[in-house]
């Protein structure tokens, strides 16, 4: 697509991935923001992977912000997070705009995003350090950095990775293969064994190696899933064989769960942040995220795999009344 022949709002709807998927904050604020900026990259030449890696800096930038206890300095942390997940919004915009998508673009894309919260939930950490817990005379000490490590590690990282997996399967049926990341160890692997010993591609082989256990830890949490997704194989093959009706049905009762995937994102947590950073009480952000934020992950996760699994008792059972 040439964006110079497009009309903003054009380009504005070709820059989303769907209605179901796409956050209300995004729409009305981060992704027309950043198709200005995908505008002024693209004018320049500069590749979406160029942006993704600028954002790493501004989110690392961020998190030291966090860290002091002045006000300004944390103003200062809020507005390089928010210019951070504008070029995290930009990057992907240019490269659905572009045609320039890659896997590895979307690994680096969510390598940024662990990396600034890896840097905020570590400046946080030391932040409360020498901080007195509420109602006592100790210090947060090794106890603060063991939130940080929970919040960020059992409770963050998994969140956010299973969320984008449901909005993968979302748009999976939405769109199609073409229109969709869902990817699978079992592939990821394969690319993995015919990369061993060859020469010159030792990153090529990091890269596959480390998403394959990415893909393999969304697999082992979603057995439902697999199950319907096997089923499927086997009884149409690929996904454009799926009849359009049971895809409707499917995203009827996927739809509802797209709000409650893009809260365990970026949006909520940064707002947050924010406001327990500004407020001075950041070690609040901490226990939000692994009560709060761990009981929504719970309810989504069981409502999509009772989802899969009924969609995959009706597929079984239709199966059997056409071979009787």
């Amino acid at each position: 697509m040439n964006i110079e022949d497009k009309s903003f709002k054009e380009l504005l709807r070709a820059s989303m991935k769907s209605k179901d998927t796409e956050e209300w904050l995004d729409v009305y604020f981060t992704r027309p923001i950043g198709l200005v900026f995908a505008k002024m990259w693209y004018r320049l030449g500069v590749t979406p992977n160029t942006i993704t890696i600028l954002s790493i800096f501004l989110g690392v930038a961020a998190g030291a912000m966090f860290y002091f206890t002045n006000v300004w300095y944390n103003i200062i942390g809020v507005v390089l997070l928010v210019l951070a997940n504008l070029c995290d919004s930009t990057d992907g915009q240019l490269a659905r705009l572009t045609n320039q998508r890659s896997m590895i673009g979307r690994c680096l894309d969510g390598f940024a995003g662990d990396t600034w919260f890896f840097a905020i939930y570590l400046a946080i950490a030391l932040r409360i350090w020498h901080q007195h817990m509420p109602g006592t005379n100790e210090p947060w000490g090794f106890f603060g950095l063991a939130l940080a490590a929970i919040a960020g590690i059992v409770c963050h990282a998994q969140q956010s990775s299973l969320a984008d997996y449901y909005r993968q399967i979302h748009l999976y049926f939405l769109k199609g293969k073409a229109g969709s990341e869902l990817d699978s160890y079992a592939s990821e692997h394969a690319i993995v064994e015919q990369l061993k010993g060859k020469k010159g591609v030792f990153w090529d082989r990091a890269f596959h190696y480390n998403y394959q256990n990415y893909c393999k830890s969304q697999e082992r949490r979603t057995p439902e899933f697999q199950k319907l997704r096997k089923a499927l194989k086997e009884h149409y093959g690929t996904v454009e064989k799926i009849p359009q009706e049971w895809k409707e049905n499917f995203l009827k009762k996927s739809r509802p769960l797209m709000p409650i995937t893009n809260f365990l994102t970026f949006n909520s947590r940064a707002i947050i942040i924010y406001i327990t950073v500004l407020a001075n009480i950041p070690w609040l952000y901490f226990f939000i995220e692994i009560i709060g934020y761990t009981m929504v992950y719970m309810f989504m996760h069981k409502r999509h795999e009772d989802h899969c699994r009924k969609m995959r008792k009706e597929l079984d059972k239709k199966q059997v009344e056409l071979t009787e």
